[in-house]
């Protein structure tokens, strides 16, 4: 007795068909799973066999051999424990065989027969539409994620006999339907605004062309300047997500397992602080079977590293080829993998080791040398600072400006409405490419768009003497020049623009 089922899984963020061909034959009974199985797929005929019997289904003591096709590619999970069991039950001629051909089934078994959520779905099921299959029945648990996919029917299932039932047109289930409008619409509704914060205005200025620019921030200041409580807000003043853009970010955060079952679409901009004894593999993916790290978990929001300087210095220099490429590709001996990583890079580190270089309060005088300053910077290297277009002060809020009764600053929404119009700019100004803002800007696109007066470009040459700058830190300057323009509402770059550019590199003094 022979009978196939179609499933699915994901390699890397995309999904791929699998067929699952069951044949039972006489013989001694087994049970054997070929196919470039995992542990957790070879453990499944445990799962499925206590689940069909739990269910009130006849197991057949028989040989049974299950091949999971394309048998070159390994596979992983307990996301094909229904079809498994669904396509022996057909064998049997238990559930009807002529209906498998129509549906994709996908889901882990309890061993009770109740249906378990999988990751992975959202990638799967966008997958499986381009295959041109339509009906995919699924864990209730992942229908809200799987719905997204608006042109395929998702059945949601609670349990294996439910399934069996319904494919043998002894009950229906209601196709499951989202509302995407609905979805977009908890997006303004944040928890922290800038409002919140009590002066820096130099600080909040630097943080709104970032997020105008899609620029890549790095402040520096002693602790409990506020460093921390301004890159939170950070996410408050970007614009919301487009559709294309949340679908991508939700799969990643799908494959990764860190979707929550009662949200199928990321709508936020996602927001990731890793602690700073994370590791290389943890910042930018890996493992034996490669997992999306950090810094594609961040794709389209913010990646903050909080105590830049705590972290490895090898973890820090994994980050310059995302940052150059806004990719990330995992290669091992079998295979290679390419996750998305375009995010915003922010980070905040104290100015010295003691933390008090700078500080306006005379009780907390600095306490470290020249060379202990210059040594604890060094911590992080120079093409890494270089990849990064704003080196911002954040000085030490004076004790007036913290119990003063100072009118509540500028609020989010305020700061957001002007950061759309400049990316509305820009992406008129790039339609047509893959740039979209000017943080992404290459060489050529630099040349061609970011034109400075004759005033501006002497006062970049002194800025440049003066300063030492690398070429790619000038190219950076232009960038962050272009952006200001932008939010200036002008077409060309001014001298004041470049003025206030070369403020925010103070790493390079």
């Amino acid at each position: 007795m022979l009978s196939k089922a179609i499933s699915a899984a994901v390699h890397g963020i995309d999904g791929y068909l699998i067929d699952v061909e069951i044949d039972i034959a006489s013989g001694l009974p087994t049970f054997s799973t070929v196919g470039l199985p995992d542990a957790a797929v070879k453990e499944s005929k445990d799962r499925v066999i206590s689940a069909i019997r739990n269910s009130g289904f006849d197991f057949p003591a028989k040989r049974i051999t299950v091949n999971l096709a394309p048998a070159d590619i390994k596979k992983e999970g307990a996301c094909f424990d229904l079809p498994i069991a669904i396509g022996i039950l057909s064998a049997q001629e238990q559930v009807r065989p002529d209906e498998l051909k129509d549906y994709c089934l996908i889901g882990e078994l309890a061993l009770d027969g109740a249906l378990r959520p999988v990751k992975g779905i959202l990638p799967i099921v966008l997958s499986l539409a381009k295959k041109g299959i339509r009906k995919i029945i699924v864990p209730q648990a992942n229908a809200q994620e799987a719905a997204v996919a608006q042109d395929v029917q998702v059945f949601p299932a609670v349990n294996l006999l439910q399934v069996a039932r319904f494919l043998n047109k002894e009950e229906t289930i209601a196709p499951s339907r989202v509302c995407l409008d609905n979805l977009f619409d908890d997006f303004v509704h944040y928890e922290l605004d800038f409002s919140e914060v009590k002066g820096q205005m130099f600080a909040k200025r630097a943080l709104e062309i970032a997020a105008a620019g899609g620029h890549n921030v790095v402040m520096v200041g002693p602790p409990g300047s506020g460093k921390t409580m301004l890159a939170k807000r950070l996410p408050t003043i970007l614009p919301p997500l487009t559709f294309d853009e949340a679908l991508e970010t939700t799969k990643i955060h799908s494959v990764a397992g860190l979707l929550a079952s009662s949200k199928g679409l990321v709508t936020r901009r996602p927001f990731r602080s890793p602690h700073h004894t994370s590791s290389a593999i943890a910042l930018i993916g890996g493992g034996s079977y490669p997992r999306p790290g950090e810094v594609s978990l961040s794709h389209n929001g913010i990646l903050f590293l909080d105590e830049l300087t705590e972290f490895h210095r090898d973890v820090l220099e994994v980050l310059r080829q995302p940052l150059e490429d806004h990719v990330v590709t995992i290669a091992r001996a079998r295979h290679s993998l390419t996750f998305p990583a375009y995010y915003t890079f922010v980070a905040a580190m104290n100015p010295c080791a003691c933390g008090n270089l700078g500080h306006s309060d005379p009780k907390k005088e600095c306490m470290c040398t020249p060379y202990q300053v210059r040594k604890y910077r060094a911590r992080i290297s120079a093409p890494l600072l270089d990849r990064i277009d704003i080196h911002l002060e954040v000085s030490a809020l004076k004790v007036t400006e913290l119990t003063g009764d100072s009118p509540a600053g500028e609020s989010s929404s305020s700061i957001r409405e002007r950061v759309i119009k400049a990316r509305s700019k820009q992406k008129e100004r790039f339609s047509g490419s893959k740039i979209h803002c000017n943080g992404q800007m290459g060489s050529r696109q630099i040349k061609k768009y970011c034109v400075a007066g004759e005033d501006g470009r002497s006062l970049l040459s002194t800025a440049i003497e003066r300063l030492g700058l690398s070429a790619r830190a000038y190219d950076r300057i232009l960038k962050v020049s272009r952006t200001i323009a932008d939010l200036d509402n002008r077409e060309h770059i001014e001298t004041p623009h470049i003025a206030e550019a070369i403020q925010y590199r103070c790493m390079d003094r």
